[in-house]
């Protein structure tokens, strides 16, 4: 009974935000599910799609005073052409093997996982010094572990799409707080597609086992 009182203000509250968002949020929310939706599907699409969500969240989370997340986006577009040239290079001939999904080797592990540590705590320090910035540290930690994340997508490696469930968990607090409740919203669904794209590697990565 609670639940079913719940719902209807549940949707009228989200429709209320989205009606409230700015218009730049929007367009990263619907960019943003495409973006993910098609790496899920190893669909080379995602590389596109996602250098254009990065620019339009450059803006949104510059406007939000969450500047390493704005400096993410950057980062962000880098990889993400970087991702598109690797993932072409398996489509550059008609008998050229397409990238395959592997698992991230330990030395690969260890090294994203120093480097995102440094960042994380670094650009916390360094934000929360000199900036005004609304949350430095679990700012600076999301775009830590978002940044080793994404580099894993782009060599294809399976443990990425771990550390994007992980991290989208803590992203939909972190926007919620800072009153992008579209945003919120996205990640919480960027969740379950994290969810569904892990499923669908490791299957295919038993297919490409001998």
């Amino acid at each position: 009974m609670l639940i079913t009182l719940a719902l209807p203000n549940f949707l009228a509250a989200g429709w209320a935000a989205a009606q409230a968002a700015n218009p730049l949020e929007v367009a990263g929310v619907v960019t943003g599910v495409a973006c993910v939706w098609l790496a899920a599907r190893n669909s080379i699409w995602n590389f596109p799609v996602g250098i254009l969500n990065g620019g339009l969240y450059l803006v949104v989370f510059g406007q939000a005073r969450l500047y390493s997340d704005a400096g993410l986006q950057l980062a962000f577009i880098v990889l993400l052409v970087y991702g598109w040239l690797k993932w072409l290079r398996g489509a550059a001939a008609p008998d050229a093997p397409a990238l395959p999904i592997t698992r991230t080797p330990r030395r690969v592990a260890v090294g994203l996982a120093a480097a995102g540590v440094l960042y994380a705590v670094g650009a916390g320090f360094l934000l929360h010094r000199y900036t005004n910035a609304a949350l430095p540290y679990w700012d600076s930690t999301t775009t830590a572990i978002s940044l080793v994340a994404q580099a894993l997508l782009s060599r294809r490696n399976l443990e990425n799409w771990l550390l994007w469930m992980g991290v989208d968990v803590a992203y939909v607090g972190m926007y919620w707080h800072r009153d992008l409740h579209l945003t919120s919203a996205l990640y919480a669904v960027f969740l379950g597609l994290a969810a569904y794209g892990y499923w669908q590697w490791r299957r295919e990565l038993k297919t490409q086992l001998p």
